[in-house]
């Protein structure tokens, strides 16, 4: 019987790799991943002291490694430079957007006011809505769930509190004013915060997110990466270098991501 000597480190990464470039590219999913998997191909001999490591500390853990290494793939296809602008950018149109509805909603309600006080004093009318009530009916009526199980609620409550009891279309409007004004847009989720909490964009943007996907995926987050990982900074300097596919004069060195993690430890004191 011939005995086959065992796979390299190299070999079972790329392996990896190339399996889940399969099952995506079968399934005709995230094409974006699929690039960054051929990056990492294509720079195989960059790539071989990370696979070493990563193949040292993760492969007695089942999943561990597979799953690390998606992690690289979804965080350089999701959160590489140009899409954390992406980010920061949207974040900056949600804020002026919440300005726009707050300086409109405001103006809403004072020509709602003074419809309402036309119709009251001017001894002329139109035949709009005066009823919260009416414009919440009105506008859900290609909504099922509401027709089938809140509208009569919602009448039996209108027939019992009179007007008084409910708040005006003007009060409508004013609300939707002071609460779009007084929003802050925040992150809704941990990768987000990560990339974009620095005042300033830059590379360190992206290992932040990295680092905290890996740490989202960790034993004490019920995750499939060991607890207490700890990957060198050499390594992570090649997975960026390589899954961001950066040339020589972008690439970072392991004294970069040092200082970096160091800062980061600094800034969670």
């Amino acid at each position: 019987m011939t005995l086959h000597p065992p796979a390299s480190p190299k070999n079972v990464c790329e392996e990896l790799l190339m399996e889940e470039k399969r099952y995506n590219a079968e399934h005709h999913i995230l094409p974006s991943e699929r690039a960054v998997a051929d990056r990492l191909l294509a720079r195989a001999l960059e790539m071989t002291p990370a696979y070493e490591e990563l193949h040292s500390k993760l492969h007695q853990h089942p999943h561990a490694l597979k799953t690390f290494l998606g992690l690289v793939l979804t965080a350089a296809a999701l959160w590489n430079p140009e899409k954390i602008a992406e980010a920061r950018n949207a974040r900056s149109e949600l804020t002026k957007v919440n300005q726009q509805i707050a300086k409109q909603a405001a103006e809403l309600a004072e020509l709602l006011q003074q419809r309402s006080d036309l119709g009251n004093t001017s001894g002329f009318r139109t035949d709009t809505h005066y009823h919260v009530c009416d414009v919440i009916q009105a506008s859900a009526q290609e909504n099922h769930g509401f027709k089938y199980y809140v509208r009569e609620r919602l009448e039996d409550l209108q027939r019992q509190f009179d007007l008084k009891y409910w708040p005006t279309l003007s009060d409508f409007a004013h609300e939707l004013a002071r609460d779009a004004a007084t929003a802050v847009a925040q992150a809704s989720d941990p990768l987000t915060a990560a990339a974009t909490a620095a005042s300033r964009a830059s590379l360190a943007d992206f290992f932040k997110a990295l680092f905290v996907s890996i740490e989202e995926n960790s034993a004490r987050s019920y995750g499939l990466l060991p607890h207490g990982l700890q990957i060198s900074d050499s390594t992570f300097a090649i997975l960026v270098n390589c899954a961001l596919d950066l040339d020589a004069d972008s690439m970072v060195d392991s004294p970069y991501v040092k200082r970096l993690r160091q800062r980061e430890r600094e800034g969670a004191k």
